[in-house]
Protein backbone atom coordinates (compact mmCIF):
# COMPACT_ATOMS: atom_id res chain seq x y z
CA UNK A 1 0.00 0.00 0.00
CA UNK A 2 1.34 3.41 -1.09
CA UNK A 3 2.06 6.28 1.68
CA UNK A 4 0.38 9.26 0.58
CA UNK A 5 2.86 12.29 0.96
CA UNK A 6 1.92 15.42 2.06
CA UNK A 7 2.64 18.54 -0.19
CA UNK A 8 5.56 20.23 0.99
CA UNK A 9 4.31 23.33 2.86
CA UNK A 10 6.13 27.02 2.35
CA UNK A 11 6.28 27.41 6.30
CA UNK A 12 8.89 24.20 6.08
CA UNK A 13 11.20 26.72 5.30
CA UNK A 14 11.43 29.13 8.16
CA UNK A 15 12.90 26.62 10.27
CA UNK A 16 16.08 26.39 8.56
CA UNK A 17 16.20 30.48 7.83
CA UNK A 18 15.62 30.79 11.58
CA UNK A 19 18.69 28.80 11.87
CA UNK A 20 20.73 30.88 9.46
CA UNK A 21 19.32 33.81 10.80
CA UNK A 22 20.73 33.04 14.34
CA UNK A 23 24.68 31.74 13.32
CA UNK A 24 24.58 35.33 11.38
CA UNK A 25 22.81 37.63 14.09
CA UNK A 26 23.36 36.03 17.38
CA UNK A 27 27.27 36.46 17.55
CA UNK A 28 26.47 40.67 17.00
CA UNK A 29 23.64 41.10 19.58
CA UNK A 30 23.53 40.90 23.34
CA UNK A 31 23.44 37.03 23.58
CA UNK A 32 27.22 36.46 22.08
CA UNK A 33 28.04 35.49 24.95
CA UNK A 34 25.24 33.15 25.30
CA UNK A 35 25.96 31.70 22.21
CA UNK A 36 29.31 31.13 22.62
CA UNK A 37 28.41 27.93 24.36
CA UNK A 38 28.34 25.26 22.28
CA UNK A 39 25.85 23.51 24.55
CA UNK A 40 23.66 26.54 23.52
CA UNK A 41 24.22 25.93 20.11
CA UNK A 42 22.90 22.41 20.33
CA UNK A 43 20.10 23.22 22.78
CA UNK A 44 18.90 25.91 19.45
CA UNK A 45 19.78 22.80 16.83
CA UNK A 46 17.45 20.34 18.37
CA UNK A 47 14.44 23.13 18.87
CA UNK A 48 14.36 23.75 15.40
CA UNK A 49 15.57 20.28 14.02
CA UNK A 50 13.52 17.80 15.94
CA UNK A 51 9.91 19.37 15.13
CA UNK A 52 10.87 19.62 11.56
CA UNK A 53 12.40 15.66 11.66
CA UNK A 54 8.89 15.05 13.43
CA UNK A 55 6.84 16.54 10.80
CA UNK A 56 9.12 14.80 7.66
CA UNK A 57 8.45 11.64 9.73
CA UNK A 58 4.28 11.86 10.30
CA UNK A 59 4.55 13.35 6.82
CA UNK A 60 5.92 10.38 4.70
CA UNK A 61 9.14 11.67 4.51
CA UNK A 62 10.96 9.46 7.46
CA UNK A 63 13.22 8.14 4.70
CA UNK A 64 14.25 11.71 3.76
CA UNK A 65 15.53 13.27 6.74
CA UNK A 66 17.34 9.48 7.58
CA UNK A 67 19.48 9.81 4.24
CA UNK A 68 20.24 13.40 5.02
CA UNK A 69 21.33 13.06 8.55
CA UNK A 70 22.97 9.54 8.40
CA UNK A 71 24.48 9.79 4.75
CA UNK A 72 24.79 13.91 4.42
CA UNK A 73 25.37 14.93 8.00
CA UNK A 74 27.31 12.18 9.50
CA UNK A 75 30.24 12.26 6.53
CA UNK A 76 30.50 15.81 6.11
CA UNK A 77 31.25 16.16 10.33
CA UNK A 78 33.67 13.40 10.06
CA UNK A 79 36.08 14.74 7.60
CA UNK A 80 36.16 18.10 8.98
CA UNK A 81 37.15 16.26 12.15
CA UNK A 82 39.41 14.36 10.56
CA UNK A 83 41.14 17.04 9.03
CA UNK A 84 40.68 19.37 12.37
CA UNK A 85 42.66 16.72 14.58
CA UNK A 86 45.56 15.60 12.19
CA UNK A 87 46.13 19.01 11.33
CA UNK A 88 46.21 20.40 14.93
CA UNK A 89 48.75 17.38 15.65
CA UNK A 90 51.03 19.06 13.30
CA UNK A 91 53.25 21.98 15.17
CA UNK A 92 55.32 24.60 13.25
CA UNK A 93 56.76 26.55 16.02
CA UNK A 94 59.29 29.82 15.03
CA UNK A 95 59.82 33.48 15.01
CA UNK A 96 61.06 34.79 11.51
CA UNK A 97 62.27 38.27 10.46
CA UNK A 98 58.37 39.68 9.34
CA UNK A 99 59.44 41.19 5.91
CA UNK A 100 56.96 41.34 3.34
CA UNK A 101 58.56 38.87 1.33
CA UNK A 102 58.72 36.50 4.56
CA UNK A 103 54.81 37.08 5.03
CA UNK A 104 53.38 36.92 1.81
CA UNK A 105 55.43 33.24 1.50
CA UNK A 106 53.72 32.01 4.83
CA UNK A 107 50.12 33.36 3.69
CA UNK A 108 50.96 31.78 0.21
CA UNK A 109 51.67 28.11 1.72
CA UNK A 110 48.67 28.14 3.15
CA UNK A 111 47.46 29.03 0.04
CA UNK A 112 48.55 26.30 -1.91
CA UNK A 113 47.75 23.83 1.26
CA UNK A 114 44.21 24.97 1.75
CA UNK A 115 42.95 22.44 -1.02
CA UNK A 116 43.95 19.54 -0.19
CA UNK A 117 44.38 19.32 3.63
CA UNK A 118 40.88 21.67 4.32
CA UNK A 119 41.17 25.79 4.61
CA UNK A 120 40.37 24.58 8.31
CA UNK A 121 43.90 22.85 8.57
CA UNK A 122 45.80 25.04 6.90
CA UNK A 123 44.54 28.09 8.59
CA UNK A 124 44.95 26.42 12.16
CA UNK A 125 48.70 25.24 10.71
CA UNK A 126 49.91 28.28 10.59
CA UNK A 127 48.06 31.13 11.77
CA UNK A 128 50.29 30.97 15.11
CA UNK A 129 53.41 31.17 12.97
CA UNK A 130 52.58 33.55 11.33
CA UNK A 131 51.08 35.45 14.49
CA UNK A 132 54.51 34.87 16.44
CA UNK A 133 56.48 36.46 12.96
CA UNK A 134 54.82 39.40 13.11
CA UNK A 135 54.39 39.74 16.89
CA UNK A 136 57.04 43.05 17.12
CA UNK A 137 55.71 44.49 13.93
CA UNK A 138 53.41 47.33 14.94
CA UNK A 139 50.64 47.05 11.73
CA UNK A 140 49.56 43.82 11.76
CA UNK A 141 45.93 44.15 11.04
CA UNK A 142 46.07 43.77 7.61
CA UNK A 143 48.04 40.76 7.66
CA UNK A 144 45.31 39.04 9.32
CA UNK A 145 42.65 40.17 6.93
CA UNK A 146 44.37 38.94 4.29
CA UNK A 147 45.32 35.75 5.68
CA UNK A 148 41.50 34.87 6.53
CA UNK A 149 40.97 35.67 2.97
CA UNK A 150 43.91 33.43 1.20
CA UNK A 151 44.38 30.64 3.80
CA UNK A 152 40.61 30.09 5.27
CA UNK A 153 38.51 30.77 2.35
CA UNK A 154 40.63 31.02 -1.46
CA UNK A 155 42.83 28.80 -1.45
CA UNK A 156 40.20 25.64 -0.97
CA UNK A 157 38.80 25.86 -4.42
CA UNK A 158 40.61 22.19 -6.12
CA UNK A 159 39.02 19.72 -4.29
CA UNK A 160 36.66 18.41 -1.64
CA UNK A 161 38.86 18.22 1.12
CA UNK A 162 39.44 22.32 0.69
CA UNK A 163 35.65 23.85 1.62
CA UNK A 164 32.35 22.47 3.57
CA UNK A 165 30.45 23.43 0.49
CA UNK A 166 32.76 21.47 -2.32
CA UNK A 167 33.04 18.20 -0.10
CA UNK A 168 28.65 18.61 0.17
CA UNK A 169 28.99 18.83 -3.35
CA UNK A 170 30.92 15.81 -3.54
CA UNK A 171 27.93 13.92 -1.32
CA UNK A 172 25.83 15.01 -4.22
CA UNK A 173 27.97 13.37 -7.23
CA UNK A 174 30.88 15.62 -7.76
CA UNK A 175 34.01 14.14 -9.00
CA UNK A 176 36.98 14.67 -6.55
CA UNK A 177 38.90 15.93 -9.34
CA UNK A 178 36.15 18.15 -11.13
CA UNK A 179 37.28 21.09 -8.97
CA UNK A 180 39.91 20.96 -11.26
CA UNK A 181 38.77 22.33 -13.70
CA UNK A 182 38.41 26.09 -11.49
CA UNK A 183 42.31 25.95 -11.52
CA UNK A 184 42.50 29.20 -13.29
CA UNK A 185 39.97 31.14 -11.40
CA UNK A 186 41.88 29.93 -8.54
CA UNK A 187 45.15 30.80 -9.65
CA UNK A 188 44.21 34.11 -10.92
CA UNK A 189 42.52 34.75 -7.64
CA UNK A 190 45.40 34.06 -5.22
CA UNK A 191 47.72 35.81 -7.09
CA UNK A 192 46.18 39.00 -7.08
CA UNK A 193 45.36 38.45 -3.73
CA UNK A 194 49.10 37.72 -2.57
CA UNK A 195 50.37 40.15 -4.41
CA UNK A 196 47.93 42.88 -3.42
CA UNK A 197 49.07 42.08 0.37
CA UNK A 198 52.91 41.81 -0.93
CA UNK A 199 52.46 45.21 -1.45
CA UNK A 200 50.17 46.29 0.99
CA UNK A 201 52.59 45.00 3.71
CA UNK A 202 55.52 46.58 2.04
CA UNK A 203 53.93 50.29 2.22
CA UNK A 204 52.86 49.23 5.83
CA UNK A 205 56.81 47.76 6.64
CA UNK A 206 58.22 51.34 5.21
CA UNK A 207 56.54 52.98 8.29
CA UNK A 208 57.00 50.55 10.61
CA UNK A 209 58.89 52.41 13.91
CA UNK A 210 62.44 51.46 14.53
CA UNK A 211 62.37 49.97 17.36
CA UNK A 212 59.90 47.47 16.53
CA UNK A 213 62.19 46.58 13.07
CA UNK A 214 64.98 46.29 15.34
CA UNK A 215 63.07 44.12 17.87
CA UNK A 216 61.97 42.12 15.22
CA UNK A 217 65.67 41.37 13.77
CA UNK A 218 66.57 40.20 17.45
CA UNK A 219 63.73 37.94 18.48
CA UNK A 220 63.84 35.35 15.07
CA UNK A 221 64.38 31.88 15.86
CA UNK A 222 64.36 28.98 14.01
CA UNK A 223 61.75 27.01 12.41
CA UNK A 224 61.26 23.74 13.95
CA UNK A 225 58.34 20.94 13.63
CA UNK A 226 56.65 18.63 15.91
CA UNK A 227 54.10 15.79 15.11
CA UNK A 228 54.94 14.81 11.91
CA UNK A 229 53.72 10.99 12.21
CA UNK A 230 50.01 13.27 11.20
CA UNK A 231 51.10 14.42 7.72
CA UNK A 232 50.92 10.09 7.20
CA UNK A 233 47.66 10.56 9.23
CA UNK A 234 46.25 13.46 6.93
CA UNK A 235 47.12 11.59 3.68
CA UNK A 236 45.27 8.78 4.75
CA UNK A 237 42.36 11.05 5.05
CA UNK A 238 42.94 12.52 1.45
CA UNK A 239 43.26 9.06 0.30
CA UNK A 240 40.15 8.16 1.88
CA UNK A 241 38.24 10.56 0.91
CA UNK A 242 39.31 9.72 -2.40
CA UNK A 243 39.23 6.48 -2.94
CA UNK A 244 36.39 4.60 -0.71
CA UNK A 245 33.79 5.61 -2.32
CA UNK A 246 31.25 3.72 -4.42
CA UNK A 247 32.74 4.70 -7.48
CA UNK A 248 36.11 1.87 -6.25
CA UNK A 249 34.07 -0.21 -4.36
CA UNK A 250 30.66 -0.93 -6.17
CA UNK A 251 29.34 -2.44 -2.53
CA UNK A 252 28.72 1.19 -1.19
CA UNK A 253 26.61 2.26 -3.71
CA UNK A 254 24.07 -0.29 -3.43
CA UNK A 255 20.95 1.09 -2.53
CA UNK A 256 20.36 -1.95 0.02
CA UNK A 257 23.62 -2.33 1.33
CA UNK A 258 23.74 -1.84 4.96
CA UNK A 259 24.72 1.35 7.01
CA UNK A 260 27.91 0.22 8.27
CA UNK A 261 29.23 -0.95 4.22
CA UNK A 262 27.70 2.66 2.90
CA UNK A 263 29.45 4.57 5.96
CA UNK A 264 32.90 2.23 5.77
CA UNK A 265 34.63 5.74 4.59
CA UNK A 266 33.67 7.28 7.54
CA UNK A 267 34.44 4.20 9.88
CA UNK A 268 38.32 4.47 8.20
CA UNK A 269 37.95 8.87 9.11
CA UNK A 270 37.04 7.35 13.01
CA UNK A 271 40.34 5.14 13.42
CA UNK A 272 42.67 8.18 11.98
CA UNK A 273 41.46 10.07 14.52
CA UNK A 274 41.98 7.32 17.14
CA UNK A 275 45.83 6.93 15.33
CA UNK A 276 45.91 10.85 15.36
CA UNK A 277 45.12 11.60 19.40
CA UNK A 278 47.15 8.11 20.21
CA UNK A 279 50.43 8.64 18.27
CA UNK A 280 50.68 12.72 19.35
CA UNK A 281 52.60 13.88 21.81
CA UNK A 282 50.22 15.89 24.57
CA UNK A 283 52.79 18.01 25.01
CA UNK A 284 52.66 19.18 21.17
CA UNK A 285 48.83 19.54 20.85
CA UNK A 286 49.65 21.59 24.15
CA UNK A 287 51.93 23.93 22.38
CA UNK A 288 49.08 24.26 19.63
CA UNK A 289 46.32 24.95 21.79
CA UNK A 290 44.15 22.44 20.60
CA UNK A 291 41.13 21.68 21.75
CA UNK A 292 37.80 20.37 20.65
CA UNK A 293 35.77 23.82 20.85
CA UNK A 294 36.14 24.95 17.25
CA UNK A 295 34.85 21.12 16.13
CA UNK A 296 32.42 20.67 18.24
CA UNK A 297 30.57 24.23 17.90
CA UNK A 298 30.58 23.20 13.83
CA UNK A 299 28.81 19.74 15.29
CA UNK A 300 25.95 21.69 17.23
CA UNK A 301 25.43 24.10 14.47
CA UNK A 302 25.39 21.87 11.50
CA UNK A 303 22.92 19.22 12.81
CA UNK A 304 20.39 22.18 13.21
CA UNK A 305 20.86 23.24 9.85
CA UNK A 306 21.10 19.48 7.74
CA UNK A 307 17.76 18.94 9.94
CA UNK A 308 15.83 21.74 8.81
CA UNK A 309 17.87 22.31 5.21
CA UNK A 310 16.00 18.84 4.21
CA UNK A 311 12.46 19.87 3.72
CA UNK A 312 13.55 23.49 2.56
CA UNK A 313 15.42 21.86 -0.08
CA UNK A 314 12.61 19.66 -1.21
CA UNK A 315 10.27 22.97 -1.60
CA UNK A 316 12.88 24.40 -3.32
CA UNK A 317 13.10 22.02 -5.96
CA UNK A 318 9.39 22.10 -6.21
CA UNK A 319 9.70 25.61 -7.43
CA UNK A 320 12.79 25.23 -9.46
CA UNK A 321 10.99 25.88 -12.59
CA UNK A 322 9.63 29.39 -11.42
CA UNK A 323 13.04 30.24 -10.12
CA UNK A 324 14.67 29.04 -12.89
CA UNK A 325 12.90 31.99 -14.49
CA UNK A 326 14.96 34.43 -12.38
CA UNK A 327 17.73 33.00 -12.47
CA UNK A 328 19.08 31.79 -16.09
CA UNK A 329 22.65 32.93 -15.84
CA UNK A 330 25.79 31.13 -14.05
CA UNK A 331 27.24 34.72 -13.23
CA UNK A 332 23.49 35.35 -11.59
CA UNK A 333 24.20 32.37 -9.17
CA UNK A 334 27.74 33.28 -8.45
CA UNK A 335 26.77 36.38 -7.03
CA UNK A 336 23.75 34.81 -5.39
CA UNK A 337 25.33 32.40 -3.89
CA UNK A 338 28.57 34.49 -2.89
CA UNK A 339 26.01 36.65 -0.95
CA UNK A 340 24.23 34.83 1.09
CA UNK A 341 27.74 32.54 1.79
CA UNK A 342 29.26 36.09 3.31
CA UNK A 343 26.18 36.83 5.36
CA UNK A 344 25.03 33.16 6.25
CA UNK A 345 27.03 29.93 5.38
CA UNK A 346 28.44 28.87 2.48
CA UNK A 347 28.05 24.98 2.96
CA UNK A 348 23.74 25.13 3.03
CA UNK A 349 24.15 28.47 0.91
CA UNK A 350 25.88 25.99 -2.31
CA UNK A 351 23.38 22.68 -1.91
CA UNK A 352 19.81 25.20 -2.08
CA UNK A 353 21.67 26.94 -5.25
CA UNK A 354 22.55 23.82 -5.94
CA UNK A 355 19.36 22.24 -6.12
CA UNK A 356 17.69 25.33 -8.52
CA UNK A 357 19.99 25.25 -10.87
CA UNK A 358 19.83 23.72 -14.34
CA UNK A 359 20.63 20.09 -14.06
CA UNK A 360 23.87 18.55 -15.14
CA UNK A 361 24.61 15.06 -16.83
CA UNK A 362 24.86 13.94 -12.71
CA UNK A 363 21.55 13.83 -10.92
CA UNK A 364 21.85 15.62 -7.70
CA UNK A 365 24.32 18.24 -10.14
CA UNK A 366 23.65 21.62 -11.61
CA UNK A 367 25.19 21.87 -14.92
CA UNK A 368 29.01 22.38 -15.18
CA UNK A 369 28.69 26.24 -15.97
CA UNK A 370 26.30 26.59 -12.82
CA UNK A 371 28.43 24.19 -10.41
CA UNK A 372 31.28 26.26 -10.99
CA UNK A 373 29.63 29.54 -10.12
CA UNK A 374 27.95 28.05 -7.33
CA UNK A 375 31.60 26.89 -6.26
CA UNK A 376 33.80 29.48 -6.59
CA UNK A 377 30.60 32.00 -5.41
CA UNK A 378 30.50 30.09 -1.77
CA UNK A 379 34.25 29.61 -1.59
CA UNK A 380 35.35 33.23 -2.31
CA UNK A 381 32.22 35.13 -0.98
CA UNK A 382 32.65 33.62 2.12
CA UNK A 383 35.50 35.26 3.00
CA UNK A 384 33.48 38.74 2.53
CA UNK A 385 32.74 38.56 6.72
CA UNK A 386 33.52 36.91 9.68
CA UNK A 387 30.90 34.68 9.67
CA UNK A 388 30.90 33.64 6.31
CA UNK A 389 33.17 30.43 6.78
CA UNK A 390 33.89 28.30 10.13
CA UNK A 391 37.67 29.27 10.05
CA UNK A 392 37.34 32.93 9.69
CA UNK A 393 36.12 33.26 13.44
CA UNK A 394 38.77 30.95 14.47
CA UNK A 395 41.46 32.85 13.15
CA UNK A 396 39.84 36.15 14.31
CA UNK A 397 40.06 34.83 17.70
CA UNK A 398 43.48 33.55 18.28
CA UNK A 399 44.38 37.03 16.87
CA UNK A 400 42.77 38.68 19.64
CA UNK A 401 44.02 36.15 22.26
CA UNK A 402 47.54 37.17 20.55
CA UNK A 403 46.78 40.85 21.76
CA UNK A 404 45.78 42.27 17.85
CA UNK A 405 43.34 44.45 17.41
CA UNK A 406 40.42 42.95 14.91
CA UNK A 407 37.99 45.41 13.24
CA UNK A 408 34.33 45.12 13.59
CA UNK A 409 32.19 43.07 11.78
CA UNK A 410 31.02 46.03 9.77
CA UNK A 411 34.37 47.09 10.37
CA UNK A 412 35.72 44.45 8.40
CA UNK A 413 33.47 44.56 5.47
CA UNK A 414 34.13 48.09 4.38
CA UNK A 415 38.09 48.19 5.12
CA UNK A 416 38.56 45.02 3.96
CA UNK A 417 36.00 43.07 1.82
CA UNK A 418 34.32 45.71 -0.12
CA UNK A 419 37.63 47.81 -0.82
CA UNK A 420 39.92 44.85 -1.87
CA UNK A 421 37.76 41.60 -2.37
CA UNK A 422 34.96 42.88 -3.88
CA UNK A 423 37.14 44.71 -7.15
CA UNK A 424 38.86 41.31 -7.61
CA UNK A 425 35.99 39.03 -7.08
CA UNK A 426 34.43 41.04 -10.02
CA UNK A 427 37.43 40.60 -12.00
CA UNK A 428 37.29 36.91 -11.94
CA UNK A 429 34.00 36.58 -12.36
CA UNK A 430 33.98 39.03 -15.88
CA UNK A 431 37.15 37.57 -16.50
CA UNK A 432 35.93 33.28 -16.64
CA UNK A 433 31.81 33.27 -15.57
Amino acid sequence: METTLTAIPEWIILPFVAMLLCIAIFPLTKLEHWWEHNLHKLYVSLALGVPVAIWMCVNGYAHNIEHQMIYDYVPFILLLMALFVTTGGIRIKGDLRATPTTNTAIIGIGWLLASFMGTTGAAMLLIRLLIQTISERKHKVHTIMFFIAIVANCGGLLTPLGDPPLFLLFQKGAEFTWFFHLTPEWLVTGVILLITYFCTDTYYYKREPKDCLEADDKNTTSVSFGGLINVVWLLCVIASTMFINGKYIPAMAEHDAPFYIKLLREWVFVAIIILSMATTKKETRKENEFSWTPILEVACVFIGIFATMTPALMYLSEMKGEIQQILSQPWQYLYGTGTLSAFLDNAPTAVVFNSMAPEGEIAGLAADPFLAAISIGAVFFGALTYIGNGPNFMVKSIAEQSGIKMPSFFGYIFKFSIVVLLPIYIIVQLLFI
